[in-house]
């Protein structure tokens, strides 16, 4: 049975223009972000929070529903408001989407969809320096962080590059792997988009039809300059975020 969460020091401040409902709802996230809200636990009666806060029910309600469309909250009938979890941000960096997850405390699992050997088509080929129709190693994996799909990973390695274990994948990160193997990663190119779901996709990653999704696309190479991965992603954009840091030309 989920449990409440223990009472949280809140409180707004009704001099400041910023809308009460608003100021709620970035102190219910912050909550969220820190670990102070955990995944699974319940925020508690509407009508006692805003009792506490000396609030209107639809100012705390129009707060909560704020989260509710952020994904970190939902209503469960019978159950309550329960806390899911806080959004993923990734910053965009060389580093695998296990590390990542492990890092921010998401608790990563993985489901092996695919290992196996295949021809290149020609956007694979071309990203991994091989003749188009040529052998490569595809790893298509579902990861998970606290229990709920996160992203399908598909990534495409020279055949002979390494062995992968489809256990060893599913207990650890394919970096992770690469580099236990030798294999240093020195760079990579990658490009960032977004798209909707299609109906695969969006059973696979428990979303709806057409909700949006994040994609992203990256051709990593060793110190040498060789091409040693590809990986085509899916992300749930409801669940994750990248995030970038801007550096200001002189």
């Amino acid at each position: 049975m989920p449990e409440t969460a223990a009472p949280l020091q809140l409180s707004v401040d009704r001099t400041s223009p910023v809308p009460l409902y608003f100021q709620l709802s970035q102190q219910l996230e912050a909550a969220i972000e820190r670990g102070t809200l955990t995944p699974g636990s319940l925020l508690g009666n509407e009508i006692d929070l805003a009792n506490r806060l000396g609030l209107s029910r639809p100012t705390v309600r129009q707060a909560i529903q704020a989260l509710v469309d952020k994904g970190l909250l939902v209503r469960r009938r019978g159950v309550g408001t329960q806390v899911v979890h806080s959004q993923v941000k990734r910053p965009l960096e060389l580093s695998s989407l296990y590390d990542d997850l492990e890092a921010a405390g998401q608790k990563p699992a993985t489901k092996v969809l695919r290992n196996t050997v295949e021809p290149a088509g020609a956007e694979v080929a071309a990203a991994l320096g091989v003749p188009e129709g040529a052998d490569v190693h595809l790893v298509e994996r579902l990861r998970y962080a606290h229990g709920e799909p996160m992203a399908r990973l598909c990534n495409y390695l020279p055949v002979d590059l390494l062995a992968l274990d489809t256990a060893q994948l599913e207990a650890t990160g394919l970096y992770r792997l690469m580099r236990g193997a030798g294999i240093t990663l020195h760079s990579a190119r990658q490009s960032v988009g977004a798209r909707a779901a299609t109906a695969a996709e969006a059973e696979l990653l428990a979303e709806a039809v057409g909700a949006p999704l994040l994609t992203m696309e990256r051709a990593t190479f060793d110190d040498t300059g060789r091409a040693v991965e590809f990986g085509s992603h899916i992300y749930r954009a409801s669940r994750y975020a990248f995030e970038f840091q801007l550096l200001v030309r002189p």
